[in-house]
């Protein structure tokens, strides 16, 4: 067997060990070490797994391929779908928690944006509200005040 490196992937075939794919993630003088990254079929799973397997004992494994490359792809975007939708409602949440600097940012903003019509400034001023609006809200929003 070809000794192992890291980021490879084996599929036990021993009894002792849960059947699955393996991942390894250490690797030491006395053996592999092994996080359990897909089931028996192959299916990505995270169980947070890990055993250590001396070298010896490598040959009741095969080399598998990764489980990350057969996930459904929605398996795979939800979970950043997800986090896009939960971002947005905290930073919804932030703003709505701190009203008057948010008004205060948005009228800065509003005012760098339309402001040209009504004021008679340079347009590097507008430019200049119309980030300072923006990095405002998005300093209001991350929740830091």
């Amino acid at each position: 067997m070809p000794s192992p490196s890291v980021y490879d992937h084996y599929s036990s075939t021993d009894t002792d060990s849960v059947d699955g794919v393996y991942r390894v993630v250490g690797i030491s003088e006395e053996g592999v070490t092994l996080l359990r990254v897909g089931d028996a079929d192959g299916q990505r799973v995270n169980t947070g797994e890990i055993i250590t397997v001396r070298y010896d004992d490598l040959n009741g494994f095969d080399s598998a391929e990764n489980p990350d490359g057969n996930r459904p792809l929605g398996d795979a975007v939800k979970p950043k779908a997800e986090m896009v939708y939960w971002t947005f409602r905290v930073f919804v949440q932030q703003l709505a928690a701190h009203p008057l600097m948010t008004l205060l940012a948005v009228a800065v903003l509003v005012v760098g944006s339309f402001g040209e019509e009504f004021l008679s400034l340079p347009s590097s001023a507008f430019s200049i509200l119309i980030i300072g609006g923006s990095l405002g809200l998005a300093y209001i929003g991350s929740g830091r005040l």
